[in-house]
């Protein structure tokens, strides 16, 4: 991961959730089109849809070994630290550790005890700090990361990239969040390491210019490309109710995020800052 975000210059990676394969090999792909580097983010959530970490993890290293654009798998929102060594074991690039629903103490403890053992395996950590405010926690709109306390936790644990609260917000339907670009300018200037937006789904696209500007060097995508895959399905279906191959509904929305993967990542990439 450090040497996509030094070679990302001033702009950001586009970190891309993955549910299903559809969704790494459309991400993949975008990156093959477009010359730019992507993470495929697998969340906590999504490894236990799954019922386990190795099969979709070997299937994402798998299409990032035969990238000729560099592919990062990382775990994401991960607060399961066997599930972290699991992911270690596995050889996984990059780990998001959340401690945020832990009181400060225990959050640096627990954090910085990943990052030593992260960093032992040669694997790159993100972390976050807050407050507990309801499904979104530090990611409810209302709630802001103060640049002080950013920079005591990354001096307090060793992270690589903060997670911070800026104004987004997880799972919006519409892009309608409007960011505080002081506060980011504010906090990059703190916290010494890469930021990293999360929520940006529901973020239009000159906020993440802008956001990228101010000093957002990572930015997560979700729910806007299961929106995608959703739609196209549906249409697709509804033209044809008795169609019952998968690959005839999920193909139109692969081809769709992969689209959007390249668009977005044209957008925030190494010439937007």
């Amino acid at each position: 991961m450090s040497e996509v975000l030094a070679g990302i210059g001033n702009g950001a990676v586009g970190a891309y959730n993955v549910i299903l394969l559809e969704h790494a090999e459309a991400i993949a792909g975008a990156a093959a089109d477009t010359g730019i580097p992507v993470v495929l983010q697998l969340s906590q959530n999504a490894i236990r849809y799954h019922g386990s970490l190795a099969p979709i993890v070997r299937a994402c290293q798998a299409l990032a070994e035969a990238s000729p654009t560099p592919v990062v798998v990382h775990l994401d929102h991960i607060d399961d630290e066997e599930l972290i060594a699991e992911g270690l074991e596995l050889g996984v690039d990059s780990v998001m550790f959340d401690g945020s629903a832990l009181d400060y103490a225990d959050n640096v403890s627990a954090t910085a005890r990943v990052v030593e053992r992260c960093h032992d395996a040669g694997c790159w950590v993100e972390a976050e700090l807050g407050e507990v405010g309801g499904k979104d926690g530090v990611h409810a709109p209302n709630v802001r990361t103060d640049p002080d306390d950013a920079a005591r936790f990354v001096t307090d644990t060793g992270v690589d990239a903060l997670a911070v609260a800026v104004g987004s917000s997880h799972a919006m339907a519409e892009r309608t969040a409007a960011l505080d670009d002081e506060l980011i300018a504010e906090l990059a200037a703190s916290a010494g390491v890469p930021l990293v937006l999360h929520g940006s789904s529901g973020v239009p696209d000159d906020g993440l210019v802008s956001a990228v500007r101010h000093g957002i060097r990572k930015v997560n995508i979700g729910t806007m490309l299961n929106q995608l895959l959703t739609e196209q399905a549906r249409v697709v279906l509804g033209d044809n109710p008795r169609l019952s191959d998968p690959r005839k509904y999920l193909r139109p929305g692969r081809d769709a995020i992969r689209a959007e993967v390249a668009r977005i990542s044209t957008l925030i990439g190494p010439h937007a800052g």
